[in-house]
């Protein structure tokens, strides 16, 4: 056996039983000279030394690799870091990588970049920075400042050797330690971590119990595949909730202030064409007491009155359902509940707007029926109004469709339909008082 060959064999050997050095090591490169150093090593060590890998520098090996090699790479990582990996390196470069694999290893890559909306593994930002046990304090707060300012992280995610994530230790708590001591002594209580497959508002709920501003994300194999920020989240909500107030009126989530005209008028035209259907039914309500209306005028005045408190209730009652559904607060089995309190709302709301609407038909009309028929009117459209608002965005999202698209239009139809034809049905019925 040559000396080359020995040497190359007892350097194998060494990597094979010592990766995280090794990834310690590549870590301090150049990107070009890791990437020539890890296409000397065999993929079944490369593996093992990319568990404990910062995201960076695994990247730029991947990158900088033939595409064959990177795949064959992949194929050997555990599966949650293979889809972490691979989700992070631009579209060009990850089909030629998963072109030079046969069929079935391709297909099984391209699943793993696939998680459930809302999910944690939909949510994280894949880049995580993390730290082996035996790290120092003064060589963490080192590496610090190269992390950039949206992605600095006021804790600090700690490894074992084999990769998995054992441990978090608060930033301030590591500046406030001795440079020498590891960062594996400072790791207090159990790990706070969630599944990629954790809903949203699990994630919201781990957070604001363990009182993390970061939170990592691990997969199956315990390794960290993301870490999801508190701040970033807030900003998703926050993006939601303003998508939902735009589709809320019917109008698109694609749209934005500075869309083309034809693009507005394509997503915004079909839905007032519905509106204006909808409207033709409230007007069919009117017509059926057209009679009535000829012979009391003051109808024709005071209907806009109730028709418009009834749809300000229901928009309330619509509003806080939607933001409801949004935040994960409610869900469609929570209905009856929902619609039993927004009936109570509506109701007493409506008694007291009644009341002063009464008051104030009497003294314009001085007509004790129709400040009676205005008062009952309102409290009947309010209260189905509020009932209806809650209802529907639920009905919505029961039926697999945005629980925020357009349900506006659908209350405004209902409140004027239940406005009109209450307040209109009940002076037929009581027209011996007007």
């Amino acid at each position: 056996m040559t000396s080359e060959r020995t040497e190359s064999l007892l350097a194998h050997d060494w990597m094979e039983r010592n990766p995280a050095a090794v990834s310690e090591h590549i870590e301090r490169l150049p990107t070009q000279d890791a990437a020539e150093l890890a296409s000397l090593i065999r993929p079944e060590t490369l593996a093992k030394v990319f568990r404990t890998l910062s995201v960076d520098a695994a990247l730029a090996i991947l990158s900088n690799a033939d595409p064959k090699a990177a795949g064959t790479l992949l194929t050997r990582l555990a599966p949650s870091q293979a889809g972490a990996l691979l989700g992070e390196i631009p579209e060009a470069g990850r089909e030629a990588i998963l072109g030079c694999l046969s069929k079935p290893a391709a297909a099984d890559l391209r699943r793993l970049l696939e998680y459930p909306a809302e999910t944690a593994g939909r949510l994280r930002d894949p880049r995580i920075e993390v730290f082996r046990a035996t790290t120092t304090v003064g060589q963490a707060l080192q590496r610090l400042p190269r992390a950039p300012a949206e992605r600095r992280a006021l804790n600090l995610f700690v490894v074992a050797d084999d990769g998995r994530l054992v441990g978090i230790v608060p930033l301030h708590e590591a500046a406030l330690a001795e440079p020498p001591a590891t960062l594996a002594s400072l790791i207090q209580g159990p790990l706070v971590a969630v599944s990629p497959f954790a809903s949203r508002a699990e994630v919201v709920e781990t957070m604001e119990r363990s009182r993390l501003t970061s939170l990592p994300v691990v997969g199956p194999e315990g390794l960290p595949i993301g870490v999801l920020r508190l701040h970033e989240l807030m900003r998703e909500v926050g993006k939601e909730l303003s998508a939902d107030l735009v589709s809320i009126t019917g109008a698109s989530k694609d749209e934005t202030a500075l869309s083309s005209t034809g693009f507005a008028v394509k997503k915004r035209l079909p839905w007032l064409q519905v509106n204006l259907l909808t409207a033709f039914l409230a007007a069919a309500v009117v017509g059926l007491f057209e009679e009535t209306i000829a012979q009391f005028t003051a109808l024709a005045v005071l209907l806009p009155v109730v028709a418009g408190q009834s749809g300000n209730s229901g928009s309330q009652a619509l509003a806080v359902a939607v933001r409801g559904l949004a935040l994960r607060e409610i869900n469609v089995w929570s209905w009856p509940g929902v619609a039993l309190k927004e009936l109570a709302t509506g109701a007493l709301n409506g008694i007291a707007v009644g009341v002063v609407t009464s008051s104030a038909v009497y003294i314009w009309s001085q007509s004790a029926g129709l400040a009676l028929i205005t008062g009952t009117a309102m409290i009947a459209s309010m209260t189905i109004a509020g009932v209806a608002g809650a209802v529907i965005p639920m009905l919505l999202a029961a039926l697999g469709q945005d629980p925020a698209q357009s349900s506006s239009i659908l209350l405004t139809t209902v409140t004027d339909v239940v406005s009109f034809f209450s307040f209109l049905g009940l002076a037929t019925l009581l027209m011996g008082l007007l």
